[in-house]
């Protein structure tokens, strides 16, 4: 894992669209705290690289079944509470440093798979309306989610309304 020269996590995170503007929403194993998916950059791995091996690991995805809608302009930033910080690979990790990628699910939920790694990052998951992460994460991620899920918005009604148009076409 990569922790910058501050003391923040090169991280990546998600918001999994359904494509009828609801989002993925996952509880962390053996918890009562739910979050997006995210995860920490390797050495030498891009953002988009830890994207899909991040995606693949805690929720059982492949890059074929989802699609990149909108990746965030900057990175987020937030500090952990000193009691959640942690000593890793010689560098006290402070906080994370957040890409954010704004994602639509192309297969079906059904190739959601929680437990495809050896120590499950998530217990349960479920489809949730597009603001409700901000009155359910914890509150020192909470600004981060905000600036996120505003930033992201516009792309994400407007895969709602497509999808909406479809369905009524189809009628």
């Amino acid at each position: 894992m990569v922790i910058n020269e501050i003391g923040l996590r090169e991280n990546v995170a998600m918001v999994l669209n359904d494509g009828f503007g609801r989002v993925f929403w996952a509880k962390r194993s053996g918890q009562d705290a739910w979050q997006f998916p995210q995860g920490g950059l390797d050495a030498g791995e891009t953002f988009e690289q830890a994207l899909y091996r991040e995606l693949q690991e805690e929720i059982g995805l492949k890059p074929k079944d989802v699609a990149i809608i909108q990746v965030s302009k900057h990175c987020f930033k937030y500090t952990i509470p000193t009691a959640f910080q942690k000593n890793i690979g010689g560098r006290l990790c402070l906080g994370q440093k957040q890409k954010w990628f704004l994602l639509k699910l192309t297969t079906s939920p059904d190739r959601v798979c929680l437990d495809c790694n050896d120590i499950p990052e998530f217990d349960d998951w479920r489809w949730v309306s597009y603001w409700h992460p901000l009155g359910a994460i914890v509150p020192f991620k909470r600004e981060v989610y905000r600036l996120a899920l505003m930033e992201f918005h516009e792309k994400n009604y407007a895969l709602q309304q497509l999808n909406h148009d479809e369905d009524m076409q189809a009628c």
